[in-house]
């Protein structure tokens, strides 16, 4: 590839994991894991062994990577030799080709955190690193608080750098641990350190997200000098986060001035999966993507407002910095009462229907849309019922069953040893080919606990739908929002449910009512749709 090389080093495995709620399986780190190797990442911190099973299963499975695995662990105790630290042991039994440790540069944190002085925690470090080397291992030494320890006493922190890197670290990472320090702070400070005489190919940065800076003060750090970036996938860890990579990663390989400058080891070909791999880690956290995320969110290359998706039809650097394609995301043309007849007709054309300009038939989906919008509706999201009404107005749109009625029961009530328990159930009848069917559904999970009516309502829809059951059995309902518009006794309830199928495809469909439970009907019943058109096939415009 060319250009200076700079490292990305990962520690989704280790900081991202310290995230409120995470807590990821040794099958889930290995999977994780396998997916940066492919990115292309230079370090996978795959955790801190002996500090719970999960990290020690996982050294132990992992097997070989092309990246450098490493180990986390923390400098020796006061008092103790290195060789006699159980928990550096630890560290160095994961068998690991690099260990990262991490140990105090803020005398502040020395004495009053660790309770020893600023001369013990130097020997700490430099007998923790000379005893990693000695074993044979790459040494990096993640310098704790270093911002804050430069900003309250700079010749002890330096001092801490050069213990570490006298000692034989590969690697010193200057750590903004408590995320609070400025890009432009971060940047002075690098080129200070570099214009002492620290080697800037030695140096990294770790910064946290707790001012929305973290990114900014990376490629600060890297513009100063710095030529090792610490980040997360999605941006986890501790408190707000890390570094996002999954930002970091496109913006040092396609943005000046980092763009063919630097060599990060991650090809465009390997670029093309970035937004597969984020959505992959959202998917083990089960949790739903966000839409607004730089680079990878459904939304990132959005184009709302007619006036945008006009511009976007004659050339898309109007309103795009990069091609979607570049990050293997998508352009997205939302439907809503702010779009015009250029917008819906690129909409229409990505759904595989040509209209032509002149069609009367656009006149009435966009009257269709802003009349819907101000009931409740709204189609920025639920494109999969946008694409439903669009077909209806062009006729197009097959009926592959009819649901003559539904009804949905819930009753509470106390079980045998006196405990109040809930239980939905549904009924759902529907005409397929002229045969009637009828479905009952309870929504008890394995665990014999009550998942609700929609829950009801959808196992009951998916239970037998005839010739076309078949289609319908790989998909799930991912997600569930609940919006009360306008207020008052005028007040109705607008529900968007996402979908997903086997084949790894999302949609979103919307339902309105005055009722809650009709409105998630609705939206159920698009669902079901739109999935059946997708693949059954469904005919041409009129």
């Amino acid at each position: 590839m060319g250009g200076e090389r700079l490292y990305l080093y990962d520690t989704t495995l280790r900081d991202g994991q310290q995230t409120q709620g995470v807590a990821f399986s040794t099958a889930e780190k290995l999977r994780i894991a396998q997916a940066l190797d492919a990115l292309g990442v230079d370090y996978i911190e795959g955790g801190w062994p002996g500090a719970n099973p999960t990290d020690s299963a996982f050294f132990e499975e992992v097997g070989a990577t092309r990246a450098t695995l490493t180990a986390f662990g923390m400098t020796k105790r006061a008092g103790r030799s290195a060789e006699n630290d159980d928990v550096l042991a630890a560290v160095l039994d994961a068998r690991t080709p690099a260990v990262c440790l991490v140990g105090k540069t803020h005398l502040f944190q020395v004495t009053e955190a660790l309770g020893i002085t600023g001369e013990e925690n130097l020997e700490a470090i430099r007998a923790s690193v000379a005893h990693v080397v000695a074993q044979g291992r790459e040494a990096l030494f993640d310098a704790e608080h270093f911002f804050d320890g430069y900003a309250g006493d700079a010749e002890y922190a330096v001092a801490c750098l050069e213990a570490a890197l006298a000692a034989g670290a590969r690697w010193v990472v200057l750590c903004d641990t408590n995320g609070g320090t400025m890009p432009g702070q971060i940047g002075a400070v690098v080129a200070d350190l570099i214009a002492r005489g620290l080697p800037g190919d030695r140096l990294g940065i770790h910064t946290h997200n707790d001012t929305e800076q973290a990114v900014a003060g990376s490629l600060a750090a890297v513009e100063a000098g710095v030529r090792q970036v610490q980040g997360t996938l999605n941006g986890l860890g501790e408190r707000c986060g890390n570094a996002n990579l999954t930002s970091l990663i496109p913006t040092l390989l396609l943005k000046p001035p980092f763009a063919g400058r630097f060599d990060i080891g991650v090809t465009e070909a390997a670029l093309e999966g970035l937004t597969r791999v984020s959505r992959m880690l959202d998917e083990i956290l089960n949790r739903v993507p966000l839409r607004q995320a730089p680079y990878v969110g459904s939304s990132a290359f959005a184009h709302k407002a007619g006036l945008h998706a006009s511009a976007i039809l004659k050339n898309p650097a109007t309103y795009e910095h990069v091609d979607p394609a570049l990050v293997g995301n998508r352009r997205v043309i939302p439907m809503s009462n702010q779009a015009g007849q250029s917008n819906l007709r690129r909409r229409l054309a990505e759904m595989g229907l040509e209209v032509p300009r002149d069609a009367p038939a656009l006149g009435r989906i966009l009257e269709r849309i802003k009349a819907r919008e101000a009931e409740g509706y709204t189609y920025d999201t639920a494109q999969a019922s946008f694409e439903l009404l669009a077909r209806e107005e062009l006729g197009c749109l097959q009926e592959f069953f009819e649901v003559e009625r539904y009804r949905v029961t819930i009753e509470r009530r106390r079980d045998p040893q006196g405990r109040r328990v809930t239980l939905s159930e549904a009924v759902v009848v529907v005409r397929i080919d002229g045969e009637q069917t009828l479905s009952v559904s309870e929504s008890l999970d394995a665990a014999g606990c009550d998942q609700g009516p929609v829950n009801a309502l959808s196992k009951a829809l998916a239970k037998d739908l005839g010739r076309y059951q078949s289609v319908i059995d790989d998909m799930r309902l991912v997600d569930f929002k609940v919006r009360i518009t306008q207020g008052g006794t005028e007040a109705v309830t607008r529900v968007i449910i996402d979908s997903q199928d086997g084949m790894g495809r999302r949609w979103q469909t919307v339902g309105v009512s005055a009722n809650i439970v009709d409105a998630s009907f609705e939206a159920l019943l698009d669902a079901v749709r739109w999935k059946l058109i997708r693949d059954c096939g469904a005919g041409p415009a009129a």
